[in-house]
C-alpha cells in the first residue's frame, strides 16, 4: 500500500511515519506534504495512492479547501489537535480520525477499521463530511449578550480579547478594555468558541490569540502570558496545558 501524509508540523509527520513503519510495515509513505498548495499539486498530477493521512489545519488554511480543487478517491484518515472541529462530523459520517498527540493504539485501530471498510466495499462520503464540518464551523458563537449596569449590550466575539473567572463570576474583556459580567460558565463559553481563535490556558483564563502581547517561561516549565488589554490577575498556562498551547500557537 502507498500512502501520503499531509501535515504541516514536520516532527508530527515524521513521528506518524515512524509509527506506521512499526504497525504496518507493508505501508509505504511515498510523500510528506505540509500545505494545501503542495497537496493540490500532488493530486493534480494524478498520483495514485491507497491511503491519505490529512491534518485538518495546514499552514495555508483548512485542508478541506483541497477538495474544492482536486478529487481524492483514496480513503482518508484525518488528524486534528482540535476535536471540537471534527468529532461530531466524523462520527456521523463514519470517517476515521486521529486526535493529536496520536497514540499507537489509536493508529492501529484506525488502520484496522479502514481495512474492514475496504473489505465491505464501503467508501468515505467526503461531501457529507465537508458539509458537516462547515456547518459545525458556522455554529461557533458570533455574539455575547451581556448586562452592563442598566444596559444590555451585544458584544461581537471577534471584538473579545479574553474571558476570566474571579470570585465565582466570569468576565468578558473586549479589545477596548471594557469588562462585562457573563451569565455563562467558562465550560459553556469554551464549548461555543472557535478553538482556532481561543484557548483555555487554565481553569481561570480563556484567551484570544490576539490578546497575547508577551510570553515568558515560568516555574515548572509553565508559561506566563501578558495580555492586552492588561488584566489584574496573572495569566499562567497550566502544566498540563502547555504542550497543547504551544501546538495552538503554531497553527
Amino acid at each position: 500500500m502507498n500512502a501520503v501524509i499531509i501535515e504541516d508540523e514536520k516532527l508530527a509527520a515524521q513521528k506518524l511515519e515512524s509509527m506506521l513503519s512499526k504497525i504496518q510495515p507493508s505501508l509505504k509513505i511515498i510523500k510528506l506534504m505540509g500545505s494545501i498548495e503542495e497537496a493540490v499539486e500532488f493530486f493534480q498530477n494524478e498520483v495514485q495512492v491507497d491511503l491519505v493521512f490529512l491534518d485538518i489545519h495546514l499552514s495555508d488554511g483548512s485542508s478541506f479547501n483541497i477538495f474544492d480543487q482536486v478529487e481524492i478517491t483514496a480513503p482518508i484518515i484525518f488528524t486534528t489537535a482540535y476535536d471540537e472541529y471534527a468529532l461530531k462530523a466524523f462520527k456521523v459520517n463514519s470517517i476515521d480520525y486521529l486526535l493529536k498527540p496520536i497514540a499507537q493504539s489509536d493508529l492501529r485501530a484506525a488502520l484496522d477499521k479502514l481495512m474492514n471498510i475496504s473489505a465491505n466495499g464501503s467508501s468515505n462520503d467526503i461531501e457529507k463530511l465537508i458539509t458537516a464540518f462547515r456547518t459545525n464551523q458556522a455554529a461557533h458563537k458570533q455574539r455575547f449578550l451581556l448586562t452592563y449596569g442598566s444596559q444590555i449590550k451585544s458584544i461581537r466575539t471577534e471584538d473579545t480579547a479574553y474571558f476570566y473567572a474571579d470570585n465565582k463570576m466570569v468576565f468578558l474583556v473586549n479589545q477596548d478594555g471594557h469588562k462585562y459580567v457573563t451569565d455563562e460558565t467558562m465550560d459553556q463559553i469554551e464549548a461555543v468558541l472557535d478553538p482556532m481563535e481561543f484557548f483555555r490556558v487554565n481553569r481561570t483564563f480563556l484567551i484570544g490569540i490576539n490578546s497575547i502581547t508577551k510570553m515568558n517561561t515560568y516555574s515548572r516549565s509553565r508559561i506566563k502570558i501578558d495580555l492586552v488589554p492588561a488584566c489584574e490577575k496573572e495569566c499562567i498556562v497550566s502544566t498540563e496545558k502547555c504542550a497543547d498551547f504551544k501546538r495552538w500557537l503554531g497553527k
